[in-house]
């Protein structure tokens, strides 16, 4: 199997090495990166997918398409392009669509949690008219990759959909630290937010919905005097301010 990737910063040249490990014929490139031990260094897009039977672009969200670009008139018949950028779901059906015009199929991959340390070994959500090819390639080269029905796109939605909980949770808790710091009781904040995290199940998320519309005008409240705390203690109350914008919207529908 001859695959290359096109982007070595962290994620591609974890996945890169972890290919030449599982025996795969890897080349790849990057404008600024060296390829890992075992990788084929080539010249350019173009270069390093022509003798390819499977591309991995894993560059950025700004150069999902542009890498695209630069390659399609050096693919050849048969090749699967695999995008593995964190881009927007219309991003990723706009270059499918471009790929399709050349008869090049596509497969949305999502990668589901961080790539360092897992390389290869990370989660992936694949969707596109490819995903089954990938699935196949990528689970015989000891990938972790399930199939999510639908056309490019699809993959990647639900992976955003869940970052705006993980992300979200992580600022917020960031936020409340940083705060906290500042009153002099992080420690004692920082166990109560662990102890909380610790006994959330399936019931928790239907008690955190459910207790924000029933309580909206009350926690509005509670969280316009909590943004007001944080810039006395001097910390921007960005994520206290947007949970107290929701809140009044949700207030105001009632």
């Amino acid at each position: 199997m001859r695959i290359a990737v096109l982007g070595l910063g962290e994620a591609g040249a974890e996945i890169a090495r972890d290919l030449v490990t599982a025996g795969a014929d890897v080349r790849g490139y990057d404008p600024v990166q060296e390829p890992p031990p075992g990788v084929r260094a080539r010249d350019g897009d173009a270069d390093a997918v022509h003798d390819a039977d499977l591309v991995l672009s894993v560059n950025s969200a700004h150069d999902a398409l542009p890498a695209l670009e630069a390659s399609l008139a050096a693919l050849r018949p048969g090749v699967i392009w695999a995008d593995l950028n964190t881009t927007a779901p219309s991003v990723k059906a706009a270059l499918a669509r471009r790929a399709a015009a050349h008869d090049v199929p596509v497969a949305d991959v999502a990668l589901m949690s961080p790539v360092p340390g897992r390389g290869l070994r990370t989660p992936m959500l694949v969707s596109g008219s490819a995903a089954a090819d990938v699935a196949r390639i990528l689970t015989g080269l000891g990938a972790e990759v399930t199939v999510q029905p639908g056309a490019a796109g699809e993959a990647i939605a639900r992976k955003l959909l869940r970052s705006v909980f993980y992300k979200g949770l992580a600022a917020a808790v960031v936020e409340a630290l940083a705060a906290a710091e500042k009153a002099g009781c992080e420690p004692w904040l920082r166990a109560n937010i662990g102890a909380e995290l610790a006994g959330f199940d399936a019931r928790t998320i239907d008690r955190l919905t459910d207790g924000t519309h029933r309580h909206a005008r009350r926690r509005a409240g509670e969280m316009s005097a909590a943004a007001a705390h944080l810039e006395e203690l001097g910390v921007p109350p960005r994520i206290a301010s947007a949970a107290r914008d929701l809140l009044i919207a949700l207030r105001d529908q009632t």
